[in-house]
């Protein structure tokens, strides 16, 4: 069975975006029996941009809740914290020792730092050597990314080539990107996609005050309320991602029809945005009522996961010279 594996950064909450663009398709990667799927929150990136500590620990346990509530499945999936794996920062060393600094420079992500002539700090810039041994690590097969993380597959595939290469071993897989292209861009409240960064986010697991008052604020024209108006429009892209074809339907007539104002319509999506997440949401609450379970979840992901680290680094340090133990010379 191929190993699928993919992470995301501890840096905020998560949105209706990430779930339509990622965590529902992990959710149906670990069902389809494929896969052996390995999830993680990455910690030590979010680290990159000096967080605040309680922010990051809050952030860290909010994705596992959101995840565990969308139906990731400890019994079908590992699931773990990157910094409860310190050989992740082990391997991260020995693969930097053979990374060209070329290749660090052309990535997109220290490049656009840059060009903002922002001074990015030395954990920016060796980012995707942390993200590469996060993949080689666990022997991956497949990772599900965006189309934004194409090139640190590119980097990761290069830095394991240049391992095997330089000691002559055929060591770290070389992982495909399964580049998610059917994922339609989710967008924002202002018709932009939606981001963090662009502070134009619906959660769907706000409480149901704060989620109508983030649907309250979707962007919409001035077309009066006895007027047709185009269905096509910020509102109606959401709600297609939580109705049915025969409400969406209904909607797109309400639209065309005239006598409809886009308050009304963006109730219709608070209504539908609470149904297609009221289950997710229950299961949320009670998982926040019972946290010695989640972190049972992360003690048992963190152990599996580490058991294979473990002994992917003693291997990578005999191959590059390291003793691991220089005493077992001297028996």
């Amino acid at each position: 069975m191929k190993r699928s594996l993919s992470g995301i950064q501890s840096s905020g909450v998560l949105h209706i975006g990430n779930y339509f663009g990622a965590i529902k398709q992990f959710v149906d990667h670990q069902n389809s029996g494929e896969y052996e799927c390995f999830y993680f929150v990455a910690d030590y990136h979010s680290l990159t941009t000096l967080p605040p500590p309680a922010e990051v620990r809050e952030n860290t346990y909010n994705i596992i809740l959101d995840w565990l509530a969308c139906g990731l499945d400890p019994e079908k999936s590992v699931i773990y914290i990157q910094s409860d794996i310190p050989e992740h920062t082990e391997l991260t060393w020995i693969l930097s020792c053979v990374t060209p600094m070329g290749l660090l420079e052309r990535s997109h992500s220290y490049k656009d730092k840059i060009a903002k002539n922002i001074l990015p700090n030395a954990g920016l810039f060796n980012y995707p050597v942390l993200m590469a041994c996060d993949i080689l690590i666990y022997d991956s097969d497949v990772v599900p990314v965006g189309k934004d993380q194409k090139q640190h597959m590119e980097i990761t595939r290069d830095i394991a080539m240049k391992f095997n290469q330089q000691y002559n071993v055929e060591f770290f897989k070389l992982p495909e990107g399964l580049i998610l292209d059917d994922v339609a861009v989710v967008p924002g409240i202002d018709g932009q996609k939606m981001s963090k960064s662009y502070g134009n986010t619906i959660n769907m697991f706000a409480s149901a005050k704060e989620l109508k008052k983030q649907i309250m604020s979707i962007v919409t024209d001035s077309t009066p309320l006895e007027e047709p108006k185009n269905p096509e429009n910020n509102i109606s892209a959401l709600y297609k991602l939580v109705a049915s074809v025969e409400k969406q339907k209904a909607l797109r007539d309400k639209f065309l029809a005239g006598n409809f104002g886009y308050g009304d319509a963006k109730k219709e999506l608070l209504s539908a945005m609470l149904e297609y997440f009221g289950e997710a949401r229950e299961k949320r609450e009670a998982l926040a009522r019972n946290m010695d379970y989640v972190r049972d979840v992360l003690r048992e992901g963190g152990k599996k996961a580490r058991a294979i680290a473990v002994k992917k680094v003693a291997e990578a340090k005999e191959i590059v010279g390291l003793t691991g133990n220089m005493y077992k010379y001297f028996e």
